[in-house]
């Protein structure tokens, strides 16, 4: 990501993206973020590449106008609308486009479900599924300020690029109990001690079975979510020091490098000036209150 769409002059600034039925569109001048716990979009034109990074998400990038081109290994696309799965390190080319980044927490419902229609490290969004995706960016884009609409239109915009049937529950409910936990830890304190004992596993059994899982270790997974909610609390106008110690980062430099691995860049270019909403979250997060999870 780092991704991050940037503020360009206003000299350059374009409307964002095509004319529906002939209706003027909604210009802005600024990065725009819409934040919740586990994900985001932002909305914004931009230019340059972003060095090679990888991150937790599934991120879809849609430009509104112009090309993007993204690199994940040995995989190259170019268009207008592309998607990177969760953990692959992919380089973003973007071409002074006006782009939309939705970053898609992997094990929400839809997350999984989209995950599930992905065709490898990176996926073409077809024709059709793109004009009803930049149909709902852009009436985002033009109506800034209902955080609940705006939710629902994220939230059609993921479902309208799964395919074949919704999955089922999470496929081990240890490991839904213990995403549950984390969601709800001070991320500060989090262990992977304290979460294998309140799911009846040994810390190197629960290890073992997290990362099969989630694909990612534990460890890492604390680290990009401690990541997206120092987002959130710069979002809420935090200073980075003090967004990375509420967050569990040791000091800001920490913050910096978690934020140049996993989105290409330092903070400061990430987020930058930009207008910053905090929205509901729009995807079905797992539960495992009422099922049995005691080995």
């Amino acid at each position: 990501m780092g991704g991050a769409p940037q503020e360009g002059s206003a000299a350059s600034q374009k409307d964002a993206g095509a004319s529906a039925g002939g209706r003027r569109e909604r210009r802005i001048w600024q990065p725009r973020w819409y934040m919740w716990d586990g994900g985001f979009l932002a909305l914004g034109r931009s230019t340059g590449t972003v060095p090679p990074h990888a991150h937790h998400a599934i991120q879809i990038t849609v430009a509104l106008d112009g090309t993007i081109a993204m690199t994940a290994g040995d995989v190259h696309a170019e268009g207008q609308g592309l998607i990177t799965a969760p953990d692959v390190q992919h380089l973003l080319e973007m071409r002074n486009a006006f782009m939309a980044l939705l970053f898609v927490d992997p094990e929400s419902h839809e997350g999984r479900w989209l995950g599930r229609s992905l065709e490898g490290p990176l996926t073409r969004i077809p024709p059709a599924k793109l004009e009803a995706c930049t149909t709902n960016l852009q009436s985002i884009l033009n109506d800034p300020l209902d955080g609940v609409e705006t939710a629902r239109l994220i939230h059609t915009t993921v479902r309208n690029l799964c395919t074949g049937p919704a999955p089922a529950r999470h496929p081990d409910a240890r490991v839904t109990r213990a995403l549950e936990l984390i969601r709800e830890m001070d991320t500060r304190k989090i262990s992977l001690e304290e979460v294998a004992a309140s799911v009846f596993l040994s810390p190197s059994r629960f290890a073992h079975i997290f990362s099969e899982v989630v694909g990612l270790p534990f460890r890492r997974y604390v680290l990009w979510r401690r990541l997206t909610r120092a987002i959130i609390a710069v979002g809420r106008g935090k200073t980075l020091t003090a967004a990375a110690h509420s967050c569990g980062f040791s000091d800001s430099a920490h913050l910096t490098r978690a934020c140049a691995q996993m989105f290409g860049n330092a903070p400061s270019v990430v987020l930058g000036p930009g207008e910053f909403y905090e929205i509901p979250a729009p995807f079905e997060l797992p539960t495992a209150r009422s099922q049995e999870f005691r080995e």
